[in-house]
Formats: C-alpha cells, sequence, structure tokens
C-alpha cells in the first residue's frame, strides 16, 4: 500500500534518542529548550516567544486560555478544519462560528471571515490548508482593523511563508504540529508562538499545570536544565515550594521527543524540497485528464510545505475512484470533514462552496519518502481509474 502520509525517520533520529538515554535525564530539560530555540530561528522569532507541547491541539488549548475566551464569546474558523480547534473553543464555552472557504483552494478569503464576525467575535483561527498559506497577509489586517486576536492553525504548514515571512507568525499566535502524521515529526508533539511578551511568559506555565516555582526553569537556550534550582538555591531555601496560577493541566513534551524533533528539523529543508518535487510530478502527470482538477499552485511571494496534495472529481465519482484505487494498492482520503455539519457544534450555517469542495476533493499520497516508481504509479491509476469512473458516469 502506497501511504498518503509517512514520516521519514532514521539512524540520526535514533543515535540522538540514544545520547538523550545516555544522558540520564529523559524529560523535559536542555534538549527541549534546544529544540524550542531552533524552532524559533526557523520561524525567525525571539526564542522567549514559543512553548512546546505535547500536542498541536494542546498548544490550541493554551491558546484559548491565553486569549480569555469563555462563554458569551464567539470565534470564527473554516469549517474545513480539524475538530481539535472546534474542541479547544467549544471547551471553553465559547461558540465556533464557520465560514465558507474558496473551492479550489480550501482556504477562506479575507472576505469569507469578514462575513461572519460580529460584535461577540473574540477570536479568529484559520488553517493554511494542506501547507498553502491563503490569505493569511489579509486576513491578519483584517483581524488588527476589526480589533480581534488572530490564531494560525499552521499544523499543515510547518515551512510555509508568504513574502519571506513564516506563517504562524501573521496573527498574534501560531500552533503546530509534530505528530506520526506531519513533515517534521516528534513522533507526538507541538509549538506555540505568542506574539505578546506578557502572555509568552503564560503559556509555559499553563502547560504545567500553572505551577509557578524555583525549580526546573523553562529555557529558551542550551543552557543547563538545572540552572532554575541553582538560582532558587540562592534566592530560597526550600527550592520545591510552588504556587498555583491556573488550572491547567500538563501539556509538556521531553528531551527524547525534543531530541527527535531537532533532527527532523535538520532536515526540513531536504523534506519540503522533495514533497515539491511530487507535487509538481502530479501537476504534469494530471494535466489535462478528463473530470479532474489538479490543485491552484501558490501565488507568487507564497511558499508551501505541500502537506496535502488534492485533486478534484466532476461528475459525482471521487468515491468510487478513492475505492478503485484502495483495491489498487494506493491510500487516498479527504481532510477534513466539514465542521459545520458536526452536531456537537450546533451550527446551523449553509457553507455552499465548501460543501461543493468536500464532495469532489480527494488527497493523493505525498511525502518525502515516495519514490519516483510510485509517483509514476499514483499518476497512471489515477488517470486510469478517473477515465474509467467518468465514463460509466456519462453513460449512466
Amino acid at each position: 500500500m502506497i501511504n498518503v502520509v509517512q514520516p521519514t525517520l532514521g539512524e540520526r533520529e535514533l543515535a540522538a534518542v540514544r545520547e538523550v538515554f545516555e544522558s540520564n535525564w529523559v524529560g523535559r530539560g536542555a534538549r527541549t529548550g534546544e529544540f524550542e530555540a531552533a524552532f524559533a530561528r526557523h520561524l525567525g522569532v525571539d526564542p522567549g516567544h514559543v512553548t512546546s507541547t505535547n500536542s498541536c491541539t494542546s498548544a490550541t488549548f493554551i491558546a484559548m486560555e491565553l486569549l480569555g475566551v469563555g462563554p458569551g464569546d464567539e470565534v470564527v474558523l473554516p469549517t474545513v478544519s480539524f475538530v481539535g480547534v472546534g474542541n479547544a473553543i467549544a471547551a471553553r464555552g465559547a461558540r465556533p462560528v464557520f465560514c465558507d472557504v474558496d473551492e479550489a483552494t480550501l482556504n477562506p478569503s479575507a472576505a469569507d471571515v469578514e462575513a461572519v464576525l460580529t460584535e461577540r467575535t473574540k477570536a479568529v483561527v484559520i488553517l493554511h490548508y494542506g501547507g498553502h498559506p491563503g490569505a493569511v497577509a489579509e486576513i491578519a489586517e483584517l483581524c488588527r482593523a476589526r480589533g480581534v486576536r488572530l490564531v494560525e492553525d499552521a499544523a499543515l504548514a510547518v515551512a510555509s511563508t508568504v513574502d519571506g515571512r513564516a506563517c504562524g507568525t501573521f496573527g498574534d499566535m501560531g500552533v503546530w504540529s509534530f505528530d506520526h502524521a506531519k513533515i517534521l515529526v516528534t513522533v507526538d508533539g507541538g509549538m506555540l508562538y505568542v506574539r505578546d511578551p506578557e502572555l509568552a511568559a503564560r503559556a509555559p506555565r499553563i502547560a504545567y499545570f500553572g505551577l509557578e516555582q524555583g525549580g526546573p526553569a523553562r529555557s529558551g537556550s542550551s543552557a543547563s536544565f538545572h540552572s532554575g534550582y541553582d538560582q532558587a538555591l540562592r534566592s530560597r531555601t526550600r527550592w520545591w515550594d510552588y504556587d498555583v496560577t491556573s488550572f491547567s493541566g500538563r501539556s509538556t513534551t521531553n528531551d527524547v521527543l525534543s531530541a527527535i524533533g531537532s533532527v527532523q528539523l535538520s532536515r526540513l529543508g531536504e523534506f519540503v524540497a522533495r514533497r515539491h518535487e511530487v507535487a509538481r510530478a502530479y501537476d504534469e502527470g494530471l494535466a489535462g485528464v478528463a473530470g479532474l482538477r489538479v490543485p491552484p499552485r501558490p501565488p507568487a511571494g507564497h511558499t508551501s510545505s505541500y502537506y496535502m496534495y488534492w485533486v478534484q472529481f466532476e461528475g459525482g465519482i471521487r468515491d468510487q475512484v478513492a475505492r478503485d484505487l484502495y483495491e489498487r494498492g494506493i491510500y487516498t482520503t479527504f481532510r477534513y470533514p466539514l465542521m459545520h455539519r458536526i452536531r456537537a457544534y450546533g451550527s446551523d450555517a449553509v457553507l455552499p462552496r465548501a460543501e461543493a469542495a468536500a464532495a469532489k476533493t480527494l488527497l493523493l499520497p505525498i511525502h518525502q519518502s515516495l519514490s519516483d516508481a510510485d509517483v509514476d504509479r499514483v499518476v497512471a491509476e489515477v488517470r486510469d481509474c478517473t477515465a474509467a469512473r467518468l465514463g460509466r458516469a456519462r453513460a449512466a
């Protein structure tokens, strides 16, 4: 089976994990600080403004707490998004409000977001669909003009930029995912960027039970993990005392996963370059296929992480083609099911462009481990299955 997503992990990651094991410290420590600092450099931001977490969803929950989202508030997000965001909003007692998306890119425009803003809108959360930045700059400008906070769900956009600026840094906060299905993999993990320095200082405390203490200090550098204890010893007798600043859980990561992340981050450029090659091969191999449309290329100044590659089918044949491909050993899928249709969120929105896109969009395999032979096989099978199913549909 050719997988739709797949990590690339090997000897370098194993060696990094071995070093952590040999250090006799596998919890949150210096390796985590080093990973945070390296990721901050990758984004072009100050290390003190990023906090590593155990998942992107945890980072989103922290973002909602930092923004003070609560009952009576509304948070706008595209209906093509992930339930982790919807849950983070609803868990605070706020109401998720869903906006439409462009039918071809599956990203919202600034006009789509503006259409559902109200006086109760506390924040906007946008997803960079497939790793394509979308209208992030225009949406950020809209949010600033309306006095609304913007959170970027950059889970799919770890290397995406607009005019050289990293996605995830246009708004007030950004969140990233490093789970097993992403490009940069730590097995499980996430990162939170917070623009405001006061809120950024609160983030690591929220990530660790809301504790305020002189013990293990969060560090955005490679300084010794035990420096926090050293500082506490100089300032107090009982360095194990602490206070609680918020009723939070534990969302921290550890040095084992951070060591993997540091290696993966050093390989990110090669990963994204290969994914770009695969996307270009799909563009060329599927161009002109009757009944099938390839995704729009990113506009000038936009770079994509190429996390997803999607095609759209005419004639209502998407599901049948997906089944045919699966039977031929090619796994495909659609992400994400429309959130305004999920009963738990209680939405009555009618979003025709998103609904049209969801009925005809299919994600093809795209990851850096695909061989040229794999890519050629996917192209050949998609062309064949599309032609066969479209022919049957037209004959019916």
